[in-house]
């Protein structure tokens, strides 16, 4: 087997173990909420840092950059906030992410 086939069998087989943990934790993090209010807010941050950290680590094995992620997610964001998305409208989170990227640069 050539080297080359193996760096691509390697990185099919860490696609498909990021793609497990990420629906294991979308899992644990859908558990947490039935639980109501008397989940550690600790638990709930683990989940969705954990869950942005493993997408992140798909994207870049797929051939993304970090920087093309979020240059991406910039670009959906502006068009929600163009168009009014309901979320947007109730609540300004669309702008309220928007900043928090532009903030990072």
């Amino acid at each position: 087997m050539r080297r080359d086939d193996f760096n691509i069998m390697y990185n099919v087989k860490m696609i498909e173990e990021l793609k497990a943990e990420l629906i294991c934790l979308i899992g644990d993090f859908f558990k947490l909420l039935t639980r109501g209010s008397n989940v550690a807010q600790e638990s709930i941050l683990d989940c969705i840092s954990g869950a942005i950290m493993i997408l992140y680590l798909l994207g870049d094995r797929l051939g993304y950059s970090n920087a093309a992620v979020d240059e991406n997610m910039k670009k959906k964001l502006r068009l929600g906030i163009l168009e009014e998305d309901k979320i947007e409208r109730d609540g300004k989170d669309l702008s309220k992410l928007y900043n928090h990227l532009k903030e990072r640069e």
